[in-house]
């Protein structure tokens, strides 16, 4: 069964934190030095280090133009085979000043294709796709509608905002729980 990427507020925060002292460590850099790299303090460093600070995007973008990094390995966890995200878990990251805020859902491996999809489906039984080819991951964005979506033993019943991803070289099912479900629909090839 699929599980929650953040079961907890603190949950992103703790990954992110981890990650960022990680690669402050790898790329052999103190505290101070990263700090100042990044023009931030060192006491907010300091807090975002141990999971107490709440980065804003402004932040996240100087430390990781710091590190030499892309923003989003800051602040995702991998995982392997099925993650849902449910919309109201995910870790919201704001802007200074304004009421514009992202949530990292997915970013695509090295050497990997997406294609994108908008799927529309009614409640009329259940589509079973035979699996793709291996290494093939579905990511699906339900924008309207309920549904149940993923692997055969392991689907999960989806509302509007849910983030899932899933091993798609396996037999699974799309299945409409209401009426004009719509869904973007993310095939990422490795």
């Amino acid at each position: 069964m699929a599980s929650d990427q953040a079961q907890s507020g603190k949950a992103p925060f703790a990954t992110f934190a981890r990650v960022l002292r990680k690669r402050r460590l790898e790329n052999g850099l103190s505290i101070n030095e990263l700090a100042r790299l990044a023009s931030i303090s060192k006491s907010n460093l300091a807090r975002l280090e141990a999971g107490d600070g709440n980065p804003s995007l402004e932040t996240l973008w100087a430390l990781s133009a710091a590190l030499g990094i892309n923003v989003s390995e800051l602040m995702e966890r991998a995982s392997p085979g099925s993650r849902l995200v449910r919309a109201g878990s995910r870790l919201d990251v704001f802007a200074e000043n304004t009421g514009f805020a992202v949530k990292l859902l997915s970013t695509c491996p090295a050497g990997a294709m997406r294609d994108l999809y908008l799927a529309t489906w009614q409640p009329e039984g259940q589509k079973v796709s035979e699996p793709h080819p291996a290494g093939t991951i579905e990511h699906i964005i339900l924008l309207a509608g309920r549904a149940r979506v993923g692997p055969m033993d392991a689907a999960a019943d989806l509302a509007v905002g849910d983030y899932f991803s899933f091993c798609a070289d396996q037999r699974h099912c799309y299945e409409a729980l209401e009426t004009d479900t719509t869904a973007i629909i993310i095939m990422e090839s490795r």
